[in-house]
């Protein structure tokens, strides 16, 4: 059969994106799903990162996110204490949705965006993506359906599909394809690309219950979305997936525990929870999972690409997993588009690999770093940590420092969410400037080219990002620069650019050029106080239409 243009390959949330976002710019999509549609997921993902719900706002279904999951006035919070239901050691604190936009003080509401993070769970999540997806008239959905099979030539992609249900074989005839289909992915596979780095950091014996009693044990706490267990029998983390009797239960093992069942389950589970044989709770599954450092040597063969879980696996501390598939999907979707579209050439398709995956070579170590200091904090709890004498004060004091210190870089991550650049992309004007170390929890915003454009509001009280068009942008801070021979160069080669003029007490401090170019996926292609000396070599560049040295600067006129 010879259908849409691109196929996705998995319909998780990172699939779902990257059809969404091609479906937004004009691209129709085939999305192909072993799955039944509808059918629920695991119970995964707990965060959707700032960065992804900015996303999700410009794809029409942030509000409808926000309104899901934990009940309004849940708190985000993240506790520490020595079981879930014993002493208090500290907390986080993190808004819960009903005071999400509006929320000041703490280390978790200064985030410089139109869109804050949401915890959500996957359960909760997908489905909303899923219905958001299929309403889509230029999605097409096929449930139960594998692909086993991928060839190529120089003309298109052809994917060899089999219906799980009737056994029926067929084929789909496009022009790329894009394998969001998970850590065992056959795209992976059919590209040649290997994963490489630490196979095993931690294994986790994980447990969804139902335990309608819980929340009451854990009354005399403020309720926490996240409460993480710190004693020497047995640490662990639990969190609130309803808010009400549902709850996700990780039990860290050590790394003198090779098993899944190394641990008795319900003895680990009544640790963590510190409570004794009497409480009552039912499993729902059993999620066990490994926590690993792998990322693939290649991200692209031709027509056909790798996103997500397909393409890197690692420890999801600061809940950044999924989100950055959902980055990945994003920055590869919009030059997809551009490509299929007419406005770029072929060789646009070179800056995915070259962007996306140093960058999630970088946040992998992150995460395998945090971890291995997270497995010598709960290896290190002092036997006296829940003893009611001076000496176990003392040592609740220190651990209470050490976890808040440690943790609220990885659950207030700014820096993961806006801090991230791309440093030697073929379509990008560099001007000799490195933006700001890209760390996990800090940030400090740049209009360095390859850096996210910093957030503003406008006098509207619009969002930039609400402004900014689906092609590129050029944002203008003295209106009267005649930008007028960079359309006209734009106009010629087909290429979208919209101008926005930033008042410069808008922009405040964030923004020292006078003009700033802004690619579909509001990173910073270019920047100057004044118009390069030749615009068609700009537009070339950020287009992929010139085979030049990325070090090479591009003159500007001077101002």
């Amino acid at each position: 059969m010879r259908t849409q243009v691109v196929v996705v390959v998995g319909a998780g949330p990172v699939g779902l994106t990257a059809a969404m976002d091609l479906a937004s710019r004009g691209i129709d999509v085939v999305i192909a799903e072993i799955r039944h549609a509808g059918d629920p997921p695991s119970v995964k993902c707990n965060h959707v990162s700032a960065r992804s719900m900015e996303i999700f706002r410009r794809l029409g279904v942030a509000a409808k996110l926000r309104d899901a999951g934990l009940p309004a006035d849940f708190p985000n919070d993240c506790a520490y204490r020595t079981s879930a239901t014993g002493i208090e050691l500290c907390r986080i604190e993190i808004p819960g949705r009903a005071t999400r936009y509006s929320a000041t003080g703490g280390p978790d509401t200064w985030w410089p965006t139109p869109e804050p993070p949401h915890r959500i769970n996957q359960i909760y999540l997908e489905p909303i993506l899923f219905s958001h997806a299929a309403a889509q008239p230029r999605i097409t959905m096929l449930a139960r359906t594998e692909i086993v099979a991928i060839e190529q030539d120089e003309r298109e992609v052809v994917a060899l599909a089999r219906n799980l249900d009737s056994g029926d074989s067929f084929r789909i005839r496009a022009s790329f394809v894009v394998g969001c289909d998970g850590s065992r992915s056959l795209v992976r596979k059919s590209i040649g690309a290997n994963l490489s780095g630490t196979p095993v950091i931690q294994r986790v014996q994980s447990t969804y219950i139902e335990a309608p009693d819980l929340a009451a044990l854990m009354a005399p706490h403020k309720p926490a979305w996240m409460v993480l267990a710190l004693n020497p029998r047995r640490s662990g983390t639990v969190v609130a997936i309803d808010g009400h009797d549902r709850w996700l239960i990780h039990n860290h093992l050590k790394p003198d525990e090779p098993e899944f069942d190394t641990v008795d389950r319900d003895w680990a589970i009544r640790a963590i929870l510190g409570v004794d044989e009497r409480f009552e709770y039912r499993i729902l599954s059993k999620e066990d999972w490994v926590g690993r450092r792998l990322v693939a040597d290649r991200f692209r063969d031709r027509r056909v690409f790798i996103c997500g879980d397909a393409a890197h696996l690692w420890m999801p501390y600061a809940g950044y997993g999924m989100n950055a598939g959902i980055a990945d999907a994003v920055d590869l979707c919009w030059q997809l588009a551009a490509h299929l579209n007419g406005w770029a050439p072929a060789s646009i398709l070179d800056a995915y690999e070259a962007e996306r995956q140093p960058i999630t070579d970088q946040v992998s170590r992150f995460a395998m770093d945090h971890a291995r200091a997270m497995m010598a904090q709960r290896g290190g709890v002092s036997a006296e940590i829940e003893d009611d004498t001076p000496r176990g004060h003392a040592a609740r004091a220190a651990l209470a420092k050490e976890a808040y210190d440690l943790n609220v870089q990885q659950y207030c991550c700014a820096g993961l969410n806006f801090g991230y650049y791309y440093d030697a992309s073929p379509i990008i004007a560099y001007d000799g400037e490195t933006p700001p170390a890209y760390t996990m929890g800090s940030f400090t915003p740049s209009t360095a080219p390859g850096a996210r454009a910093p957030h503003v509001f406008l006098r509207d009280g619009r969002s930039l990002y609400d402004a900014f068009g689906h092609g590129y942008n050029l944002l203008r801070l003295d209106p009267l620069i005649d930008v007028g021979p960079l359309l006209s160069a734009a106009e010629r080669a087909g290429v979208p650019l919209a101008v926005i003029d930033l008042a410069p007490d808008v922009a405040n401090q964030a923004y020292a050029e006078k003009l700033l170019l802004v690619r579909p996926d509001q990173h910073i292609a270019w920047r100057g106080q004044a118009l390069p000396d030749n615009p068609k070599a700009l537009i070339a560049r950020v287009t992929g239409a010139a085979g030049v040295d990325v070090a090479t600067p591009v003159a500007a006129v001077p101002a």
